[in-house]
């Protein structure tokens, strides 16, 4: 019987989501979180690994003669060194599409936090502001309209392609950063492409979809930061490592930009001296845009799929191409 480990389960099964499925498939050891010098230990005689966060790099690969296959617990496959894995014959496969809806829908949520800030005026009622107002109303902040706004997304894909048609609902124009061939990228006809440069320089709201890559490494940079208007606003949901932090929290500390939402920062769980804490208008979530129970419940039975696949000799969902079976 297959040895099947997950080496950090806990966010995707705090109890309320079995892994009896997976179980079913083979020995299954779950750890809830692991720690990097205990990562080759607790994986030595398996043969398929499931990570999410935790690092899979080339000297970790080389200490698990046995594995077979690697089926990451989300869609984003930066926690594994993919060219140590195809050099191995180490099918790499993710989870695609599993969490459309809700990253999406937190995608809006926080656009909409800043545009009027909910727990802002909600905080300053609970502490008695509204009773002891001589008006009927009044605005801790302005309140900002987005219909007639541009948006643009960069990573214009399921995720992306949901946030625009929300977008658009709210009366907004939508415009898509040009990272790919059309093709490629499945651009809708109707959605404006433009370059990384052009999108920062007129877009309204910006709003991260793409996958961290080589090439997208901080292309929140700071020469885009200084490009952008005054009034822009930026929305993260997607990699904490493509934002240039210390860029962005003097963007917002010198009012180049207006205000940004994130749900991931490059490090995480942050270190205390993460300039974003403390940055004028920046709204932080803990990288939750996923975890809703029907996304997670989605998230492993697609990567049973993964498991079943990896196990036969017929990979689904593999994401590094370049592999090729021993």
């Amino acid at each position: 019987m297959a040895r099947i480990v997950v080496l950090d389960g806990y966010t995707v099964n705090p109890g309320d989501n079995p892994w009896t499925p997976l179980a079913e498939l083979g020995e299954l050891a779950v750890y809830e979180r692991s720690q990097e010098s205990e990562t080759v230990a607790r994986a030595a005689d398996a043969e398929i690994v499931l990570t999410n966060k935790v690092l899979l790099d080339a000297a970790t690969l080389a200490a698990l003669p046995k594995l077979r296959g690697i089926s990451v617990l989300a869609t984003g496959v930066n926690a594994v060194d993919l060219s140590a894995a195809s050099a191995r014959g180490i099918a790499v496969c993710n989870v695609p599409s599993y969490s459309t809806s809700s990253v999406s829908q937190h995608t809006i949520a926080l656009l909409l936090e800043l545009c009027h800030r909910v727990g802002l005026h909600d905080g300053s009622v609970h502490a008695g502001e509204w009773q002891r107002s001589p008006d009927f109303c009044y605005w801790k902040s302005p309140l900002i309209e987005l219909s007639g706004k541009l948006l643009g997304i960069v990573g214009y894909g399921a995720i992306g392609r949901r946030v625009a048609a929300a977008a658009r609902a709210l009366g907004m124009d939508v415009c898509a950063a040009r990272l790919g061939s059309a093709a490629k990228l499945g651009f809708e006809d109707d959605v404006e492409r433009l370059t990384l440069d052009e999108l920062f320089r007129r877009s309204d709201v910006i709003s991260l979809h793409c996958p961290l890559t080589a090439e997208t490494k901080m292309l929140v940079s700071r020469a885009r930061l200084a490009s952008a208007k005054p009034s822009a606003l930026l929305i993260n949901t997607a990699r904490g490592g493509l934002i240039d932090e210390a860029a962005l929290a003097a963007a917002l500390d010198q009012g180049q930009i207006a205000g940004a939402a994130l749900d991931v920062l490059s490090r995480e769980p942050p270190t205390p001296d993460n300039p974003l804490l403390t940055a004028k208008n920046c709204v932080i979530t803990p990288h939750v845009a996923w975890t809703s129970l029907p996304a997670r419940q989605r998230l492993l039975a697609i990567t049973v799929d993964n498991v079943r696949g990896l196990l036969s000799g017929a990979p689904v969902h593999v994401v590094n191409p370049d592999y090729s079976s021993r």
